[in-house]
C-alpha cells in the first residue's frame, strides 16, 4: 500500500513567472496612461494613448512587493542574483524574473506509514505531524525542485525506517524518544535544502484488533496476578499478627480472658444472635461460665416482665 502524505501549501510556495499585482504597479500604469492621454491630446492623435498604455504595461512589471514572511528569488537572464524582500523592490522588465516566492513561516505537514512492520513483525499504522520552516531561502530555491514535497517524502521514509527497527512495546511506550529520533533524522535529510524541523508529533498508533484483544487479556491477567500477590501478602501479615498475639495470650491468661469476654460481647450484643464457639476455646478461655452469665443476663429481663393473663376472670 502506498504511503499517505499530505501537507499545507500556500500559493507563495508554487513557482510562478507571472508578476503579482500591487498598488505601486497600478499607480505606475495609471500615470503612464495619463501621460499617454495628455500626449495624445497634445498631438491630436490616439497614438499617444497607445504609447502610454504600452509603456505603463511594461513599467508596471518592475515594482514587486514581498510580504513580511516572504523572500523573492530573482533570476537575471537565468542567473541567480539574490533574494529580495520583504517590502517593495524593483526588477528590470523582461530581464529579471521571479520564479518563486519562499514562505518562511512554520508549515505543518501530516504524514503516515500504513501497514508497516515493526522489528517484531507486527503491522502498524502510524500518523504523525511535522512542523518545519525554511531557514535558507536560497538553498530551498536552488537545491531542490519542490521542497515542500521533498520534506513530506523525507518525513514519511524516515518514519518507516524508525518503525522497522523498533519493537511494538518500545513504539507504544517510548513516543518521546522516537519523536526526537525522527526529528533528528528528518532534519539531517532536509538541512541541505535550507529547511529545519521544529518538532515531530505522533498522533496515533493503530495495531490490529486481534493483537489489541491479546494485549487486553495479557494486561487483565497481570492485574489478577498482582491482586493475588497483594492478597497473599495481606494473609501473611495477618498470620504474623495472630502469631504475635498468641504469644502475648500465652504469657498473660488475663488478657486471654478479656479477649474472650470481648468476643462474647461482640457476638451476643445483638438480641437473638447465635454464636458457635469451639470446645477447645471453651476450656482454655473459660467461655462456658462467661456464656452462662451472658445467657442468664439475657433471660433475666424476660423473666421479670409480666405475663399477660387470658381467659374469663372470677367474680368476687
Amino acid at each position: 500500500m502506498f504511503p499517505m502524505v499530505s501537507g499545507s501549501r500556500s500559493m507563495s510556495d508554487v513557482p510562478t513567472a507571472m508578476p503579482r499585482s500591487n498598488v505601486v504597479a497600478v499607480l505606475i500604469f495609471l500615470v503612464a496612461l495619463a501621460a499617454g492621454v495628455g500626449l495624445g491630446n497634445a498631438v491630436g492623435t490616439p497614438v499617444g494613448i497607445a504609447v502610454g498604455a504600452v509603456a505603463g504595461l511594461v513599467l508596471m512589471q518592475s515594482p514587486r512587493v514581498a510580504q513580511q514572511w516572504e523572500r523573492a528569488v530573482v533570476l537575471r537572464l537565468g542567473r541567480f542574483v539574490g533574494l529580495r524582500g520583504p517590502g517593495l523592490f524593483w526588477t528590470i522588465p523582461f530581464v529579471d524574473r521571479v520564479p518563486s516566492w519562499i514562505d518562511q513561516r512554520t508549515v505543518t505537514t501530516t504524514f503516515a506509514a500504513e501497514q508497516t512492520l515493526t522489528l517484531d513483525t507486527v503491522p502498524v499504522n502510524v500518523d504523525a505531524v511535522l512542523f518545519w520552516l525554511v531557514h535558507d531561502p536560497q538553498k530551498a530555491a536552488l537545491e531542490v525542485q519542490d521542497y515542500p514535497q521533498a520534506v513530506s517524502w523525507a518525513a514519511q521514509t524516515a518514519l518507516r525506517d524508525i518503525i522497522g527497527r523498533t519493537t511494538l512495546a518500545d513504539l507504544l511506550r517510548g513516543r518521546e524518544q522516537i519523536e526526537a529520533e525522527l526529528q533528528h533524522l528528518i532534519d539531517e535529510r532536509s538541512t541541505p535544502w535550507g529547511v529545519t524541523v521544529s518538532s515531530v508529533e505522533m498522533r496515533d498508533i493503530v495495531i490490529p484488533n486481534e493483537l489489541q484483544d491479546a494485549m487486553s487479556r495479557e494486561a487483565q491477567a497481570a492485574r489478577e496476578k498482582q491482586a493475588r500477590i497483594i492478597l497473599g501478602e495481606a494473609e501473611l501479615a495477618v498470620a504474623r499478627s495472630f502469631e504475635a498475639a498468641s504469644r502475648v495470650y500465652e504469657e498473660n491468661p488475663t488478657a486471654l480472658h478479656l479477649r474472650g469476654m470481648n468476643m462474647l460481647y461482640e457476638g451476643l450484643k445483638e438480641k437473638g444472635a447465635l454464636m458457635i464457639v469451639p470446645s477447645s476455646a471453651i476450656e482454655t478461655m473459660n467461655l462456658g461460665s462467661l456464656s452462662s452469665l451472658a445467657a442468664l443476663r439475657q433471660s433475666a429481663p424476660a423473666a421479670s416482665s409480666p405475663v399477660p393473663v387470658t381467659g374469663p376472670t372470677a367474680s368476687a
